[in-house]
């Protein structure tokens, strides 16, 4: 039930950022995007360590914790030098002004630039599909308890 209580933050942080992101198109600075530059890599380290809190094995925590850093590291590198590449100046100062995975204290969580979250874009980012994965994860270890 701990690692589901931890779950589902990561969800919801990664459903809203959903809803603001035109892929390759405009840089998302709006809705959770006005506070982390990585909201949706936020949410999947909460649902990761969720899964592995719920497995109840220690010893995947360090493993957890570091396969996280090894992928995302990567993927937020690459991610990073593809935007400066796309928006130039605009993500540079986007990047200057909004931190990367922890939020800054005492600022809102109110859209910078007004922008609101869209369904449609949760919808065609296909974010229906992490909470879908996450009920198959905690299914599974359910499972696993009852036949244990």
């Amino acid at each position: 039930m701990a690692g589901a209580l931890l779950a589902l933050p990561g969800l919801l942080l990664r459903s809203w950022a959903s809803g603001y992101i035109h892929k390759d198109t405009v840089l998302a600075v709006d809705g959770p995007f006005a506070q982390l530059r990585h909201p949706l890599y936020v949410g999947s380290f909460f649902v990761g360590l969720g899964l592995v809190l719920a497995a109840g094995r220690w010893v995947l925590l360090p493993a957890y914790l570091a396969l996280f850093v090894l992928v995302y590291g990567r993927t937020l590198r690459h991610e990073e030098a593809e935007l400066d590449r796309r928006f130039g100046s605009v993500h540079a100062e986007y990047r200057r002004r909004v931190p990367a995975f922890l939020p800054l204290p005492g600022r809102g969580w109110a859209s910078s630039e007004g922008g609101t979250f869209k369904l449609r874009l949760y919808l065609r980012n296909r974010e229906w599909e992490a909470p879908v994965g996450v009920a198959a994860g905690f299914g599974l270890l359910a499972l696993k308890m009852a036949l244990t």
